[in-house]
């Protein structure tokens, strides 16, 4: 039989915690009983450096029931981060380790499904969202639109799918060789290459307290994820410049033309406006050359992504 791990990345996750707990081990306990999962399987949440009493709530879970252990960071390094270290800390005590968000809207009832597939011989089983009637348009449409601008710049990303999926432990061994520390998981899972598959599911709305992906952090994962699987944006520059270059060397010729012709017309606003349109674009290019290199140099330093205060096991 599999033994499953899960994955569980919390921040101030205190007013759902004990419930989403509850409704985990009933779903462990169902797997158990049918054979589906091995008895020594796990429920392990990653505090990332909660404010609240998430950390506290955690260290009773542990207390009172052995299948679920805790994982604390030393201090709050963002989700991808927290979820990243739970993977990479599990991923030789487990046979497969799956990922989900601690407020339980994605279906845990799809934990079966993952596991069959993992068990004819899938490596990486994503979760796929199968509507979006839950978002808000303006949520629905943004994201929709980020996975096609990812897909039109050459990442390889997987449609309505976040962060819920089943890794293996072969998966997970060759994802630990990926070392950099501006990671997007969702694009960089699927450059293991191993067989995979998907399983679909109608996600559910938040039950109490609230999200910790305001738009900001949506913009910044959006951002994050572009810049960190494509070097499109800078190759965008490079067309962008050749195509203004031609388009001088276009009004040169014209400029020319009128001079001799005797139908040149003195005016401040096409020359004002092209100031304007240059000058933007130059701090534009420059901006996103420059966050390209301000990831070198985070690359560079080589610092840990992660370090583990504590971690309650058997």
């Amino acid at each position: 039989m599999t033994k499953l791990y899960l994955a569980i990345p919390c921040y101030n996750e205190e007013e759902v915690l004990r419930d989403s707990a509850s409704k985990l081990a009933q779903k462990y306990n169902d797997m158990m009983n049918s054979g589906k999962i091995s008895s020594d399987s796990k429920i392990v949440f990653i505090d990332d450096g909660s404010k609240d009493r998430t950390w506290e709530i955690i260290a009773q879970l542990h207390s009172e029931n052995p299948v679920f252990q805790g994982i604390k960071l030393s201090r709050n390094r963002g989700h991808q981060n927290a979820l990243l270290c739970g993977l990479m800390t599990l991923r030789n005590k487990a046979d497969a380790v799956i990922s989900i968000d601690a407020d339980l809207q994605d279906d845990i009832n799809v934990f079966d499904e993952m596991v069959e597939k993992y068990e004819a011989g899938c490596d990486v089983v994503y979760g796929v969202r199968s509507k979006r009637e839950t978002d808000t348009f303006f949520k629905r449409f943004t994201a929709e639109a980020f996975y096609k601008i990812l897909e039109k710049l050459g990442a390889k990303v997987i449609f309505n799918h976040a962060d819920f999926r089943l890794m293996s432990r072969r998966a997970l061994e060759a994802f630990s060789h990926y070392k950099e520390t501006n990671i997007f998981l969702r694009g960089m899972v699927p450059l293991i290459g191993y067989k995979s598959d998907i399983v679909t599911y109608e996600r559910s709305e938040r039950l109490a307290g609230e999200s910790k992906y305001p738009l900001k952090k949506m913009l910044a994962l959006a951002w994050e994820g572009i810049t960190s699987l494509s070097i499109q944006p800078i190759r965008l520059i490079t067309w962008l410049g050749l195509i203004i270059f031609l388009i001088s060397l276009i009004m040169i010729i014209y400029s020319i033309i009128s001079h001799f012709v005797g139908a040149t017309v003195s005016g401040w606003a096409s020359t004002l406006c092209s100031i304007w349109a240059l000058g933007g674009l130059q701090l534009l290019a420059i901006g996103i050359i420059g966050e390209y290199i301000g990831k070198i140099y985070l690359e560079a330093k080589r610092r840990p992504r992660f370090i583990v205060e504590t971690f309650l096991e058997d």
